[in-house]
């Protein structure tokens, strides 16, 4: 497998230009940012980590969050293939793959339960859902493959789907951002400040 960036470290300061290439990746500002969770090659943010709860105080179960246009065009045309249906049927079939799955869905729940505790937030509900369909269904290949690369090794459909991704930032970056007149760097704590 190709290299795909960092192996998953948070970065808790962003920079305003991180912020700046987000907003271009999604056509608008992002929400509740916690921190970088992980770099695509070309050096821009793929994946962010998300507070578990918008500014608004509304629930946000997604606490990796795919933000590359080129990544998630890819995982799309993967899930368009039927590699979901392939994979739920093998979640039914074999225990081992189960549990691994569960196992994925646990490190979620914790991961943002620790967020929300970290932002001096309520967490959510326990049953609430975690990402991608997890523990029982395979619902959401840009969920899990933002989990994996968040986490590596976490999710075991989220690396299935990873191995089968072409380059996606071979032939450059997704977006190139305005240059920032603000250098100041955007702390963890100001999500908590953001307006949704």
């Amino acid at each position: 497998m190709a290299e795909r960036g960092a192996e998953g470290v948070a970065e808790r300061v962003v920079e305003q230009a991180d912020l700046a290439a987000v907003e271009a990746q999604l056509g608008r500002p992002p929400r509740g940012v916690r921190a970088v969770a992980h770099r695509c090659p070309c050096g821009l943010p793929d994946v962010l980590e998300t507070a578990p709860r918008l500014p608004d105080g509304s629930p946000f179960p997604t606490l990796f969050y795919l933000t590359c246009p080129k990544a998630a065009s890819a995982i799309g045309t993967l899930e368009s293939s039927g590699l979901m249906k392939r994979m739920q049927a093998r979640l039914a079939d074999d225990p081992e793959l189960a549990a691994a799955y569960r196992a994925a869905h646990e490190d979620y729940r914790a991961r943002r339960d620790r967020a929300a505790a970290e932002e001096g937030m309520e967490p959510l509900p326990p049953d609430m859902q975690t990402a991608g369909g997890m523990p029982d269904r395979v619902k959401c290949l840009h969920a899990l493959v933002a989990h994996e690369l968040a986490v590596p090794g976490a999710n075991p459909f989220g690396r299935e789907a990873l191995e089968l991704l072409p380059d996606w930032w071979a032939d450059g970056p997704c977006v190139a951002p305005a240059p920032s007149t603000d250098s100041a760097p955007y702390l963890a704590s100001d999500a908590a400040k953001e307006s949704s």
